[in-house]
C-alpha cells in the first residue's frame, strides 16, 4: 500500500508507524486514521510482534486538524457533529489498539496535544523526548477530551491531575508527565525513537502470547474488583501454561540457558 499521511517501516519484527504531516504538526484527519489502521494490519500480516507509533518532524501529534489545508490530500473538512468523527475514526482506532495481541509503544518525539495526547498515552510503554510536552487543549477551544484521553489520564495520573489538566488546559513537561505516571520514560530528544524501538525489539523477542494477555489483563484490572481479576488471571494462566513458549522456558531453565521464544 502507498501511504500519504504516515510512514511504515518493519525491521526485526518491530513495525514503526509515523504520522507524516509535519507541516500540520501531524494533525489528525480521517485519512490518517485509515492509514494507521491499514499500517497496523499490514504489520501484523507481515509478522510484526511489536508496534511503535511516533511522528515525523518536531511534533508527535497536534490533535485534530481543525482547519485543514486545501493543498493536502490528507485533510478533510470537519463535520458539524464532531461525534460523527469519533464514531468513524477516533474511537475505532483506539479500540483497535486496545484489542491488539502485540505490544504497542509510543515514541513521543514532540508535543502531544489534544487527541494527540490520547494517542501518545495509548502506548503500553511510552518514551518521551525531554523537550516534548503533553497538553489537554480541548477546553481552550470549547471542547471536551476525546480519543480516550479522559480515561487514559485519569487512570494514569488520578482524578486530581486529570481535572487539573482538562480544566486548565496547560502544558505538562516531560518530567512532570513522568512524575505524574503518564509516561514510562523520558530520554534525550535524539534517543527517543531508538529507545522505543529497543524496548519494542525486546518485547518482540519475548513470549508474545503471554505479552498480549498481560496488556489486556492489566487494562481489565483497572475496572475490576479483586475476585474478578483473580478469575481473569486464572483463565489467562491456563492458556499461557499450554503455550510452546512456556514449555521452552521450562526446558531452558533446566538447561541453564536463556529461552528462545517463538511467540506461540
Amino acid at each position: 500500500m502507498t501511504y500519504e499521511t504516515i510512514t511504515f517501516d518493519l525491521a526485526d519484527r518491530v513495525a514503526t508507524l509515523a504520522i507524516n504531516r509535519p507541516t500540520r504538526m501531524n494533525a489528525l484527519t480521517p485519512r490518517v486514521f485509515a492509514e494507521l489502521t491499514a499500517g497496523i494490519d499490514a504489520a501484523l500480516e507481515q509478522g510484526a510482534r511489536a508496534i511503535v507509533l511516533t511522528g515525523t518532524g518536531g511534533a508527535f501529534c497536534s490533535g485534530a486538524d481543525l482547519v485543514g489545508d486545501a493543498r493536502d490530500s490528507g485533510a478533510a473538512p470537519m463535520p458539524r457533529d464532531l461525534g460523527e468523527s469519533l464514531d468513524s475514526s477516533y474511537n475505532p482506532f483506539v479500540r483497535k489498539v486496545a484489542a491488539l495481541d502485540v505490544p504497542f509503544l509510543t515514541a513521543i518525539n514532540g508535543p502531544a496535544v489534544g487527541a494527540g495526547l490520547g494517542l501518545a498515552l495509548l502506548g503500553d510503554i511510552s518514551v518521551m523526548a525531554r523537550s516534548a510536552y503533553v497538553l489537554l487543549a480541548f477546553v481552550n477551544i470549547g471542547l471536551v477530551p476525546d480519543a480516550g484521553a479522559t480515561w487514559l489520564v485519569a487512570k494514569g495520573a488520578g482524578r486530581t491531575k486529570a481535572l487539573e489538566m482538562a480544566l486548565l488546559g496547560e502544558r505538562v513537561s516531560a518530567e512532570a508527565a513522568l512524575a505524574a505516571g503518564l509516561v514510562t520514560r523520558v530520554v534525550d530528544d535524539a534517543q527517543v525513537l531508538a529507545e522505543a524501538q529497543k524496548l519494542a525489539a525486546k518485547l518482540a523477542a519475548g513470549p508474545s502470547v503471554a505479552i498480549g494477555m498481560i496488556r489486556k489483563q492489566v487494562a481489565a484490572a483497572l475496572s475490576m474488583d479483586l475476585e474478578q481479576s483473580l478469575a481473569v488471571e486464572r483463565a489467562n494462566q491456563t492458556r499461557a501454561g499450554h503455550t510452546r513458549d512456556f514449555a521452552e522456558a521450562v526446558r531452558a531453565f533446566g538447561e541453564k540457558r536463556a529461552p528462545v521464544f517463538e511467540g506461540r
